[in-house]
């Protein structure tokens, strides 16, 4: 069984750098990884071998030279899983990375998972899916109700449109949530269609609104958002700056949707702007380790990120309002050693319960 999806070999346009591409440039590669987990490995295999299917925009983003560098000195090898030919005749892999569109390509890497378990692949594509609904991606965080004397975690009220835009008006004063409301695709898979927003003002604009969609209460926070990134057990938060804060005269005066192809991006940072203090402060570390600890329990996922807010005027009133697997990574500094660190660890671990003969 092959690929059927964009998932295409990373090349380095110069010098012949770049991951690797076939099994005889893997073995004929002398970097001994040994001493960077600390453990003896069998002489035949001297790397940690990342193979991985991404879609040509994720091989840009992420599979960056700086990365490749690093990684190759770190002794970790990455690997383009060739699309025409069945995965369990490739390799071998310590770890297989993937972020796809489609769910052909989910239920492939769930099949070579169960038929090779000593591989690590990331992430389970079961758990994965559990993401691409906007209805059951944030359940896990209401169900923890998470409260500590650094904080409060929740969700926004919401509400899920499957279809009929015409009864929207009085789903939303039956579910009695308040105006104005984010409108958000139901599916979110990463393309650019989920990340588009809408913002809706008043109950005659929501008739507008294209179901299947989720209807999310908008909270006031400053206009900053925080991107918790979790790889593993790391986690590092940026700011981003988000919709401005809707006082009740805009209300009062404003009408019709305004509709945003999407909010958060690298061009947006606000790590570097002249914010309030009270606004710009990361949320408690304690508070993001807690929450990232329990939510990779429950999710099953390493790799993904949260979009926090805090309400305005709180102080300690936080909202997750997104999950997405395998985020923009390459957005974030020094992503490239939390990176390779986290697969040598993976590595390490898997290699310490395998014995030797």
């Amino acid at each position: 069984m092959g690929l059927q999806e964009e998932i295409v070999p990373y090349v380095n346009g110069g010098g012949g750098g770049g991951p690797y591409n076939d099994k005889e440039e893997v073995e004929d590669t002398v970097m001994d990884v040994s001493a960077a987990l600390g453990i003896g490995f069998p002489l035949q295999r001297k790397h940690v071998i990342v193979g991985y299917a991404l879609t040509s925009k994720k091989i840009k983003s992420f599979l960056q030279p700086k990365l490749e560098g690093l990684a190759r000195n770190k002794g970790i090898l990455f690997v383009a899983i060739d699309q025409s030919r069945p995965l369990s005749d490739q390799g071998p892999f310590d770890i297989v990375l993937h972020k796809h569109l489609h769910t052909t390509l989910a239920f492939f890497f769930q099949d070579y998972r169960k038929t090779h378990p000593e591989v690590t692949v990331l992430d389970p594509p079961d758990a994965i899916q559990h993401l691409h609904n906007r209805q059951s991606m944030l359940q896990c965080v209401a169900d923890m109700n998470l409260s500590t004397s650094y904080g409060k975690v929740d969700v926004p009220r919401q509400l899920v449109i499957k279809k009929d835009a015409s009864s929207i008006p009085d789903a939303v004063t039956k579910a009695g949530l308040t105006l104005p409301l984010v409108a958000k695709p139901l599916v979110a898979d990463g393309s650019a269609k989920s990340h588009e927003l809408s913002l809706a003002y008043d109950q005659y604009s929501l008739r507008k609104l294209e179901p299947p969609l989720v209807l999310q209460e908008f909270i006031n926070h400053g206009g900053v958002l925080f991107k918790v990134y979790i790889v593993g057990e790391a986690i590092k938060v940026v700011r981003r700056f988000s919709l401005p804060d809707v006082c009740k005269r805009e209300l009062a005066n404003n009408a019709g949707v305004c509709r945003f192809p999407r909010v958060s991006c690298a061009a947006a940072s606000a790590d570097d702007a002249d914010l309030d203090p009270v606004i710009a402060e990361l949320p408690p570390r304690p508070l993001l380790e807690k929450l990232g600890k329990e939510l990779r329990r429950r999710l099953g996922l390493r790799l993904f990120n949260l979009d926090i807010i805090r309400e305005h005027g709180t102080g300690d009133q936080f909202y997750v309002i997104d999950i997405n697997y395998f985020p923009g990574y390459g957005k974030v500094p020094e992503y490239e050693h939390i990176f390779t660190d986290f697969l040598l660890g993976l590595a390490q671990s898997k290699y310490k319960k395998r014995p030797y003969q």
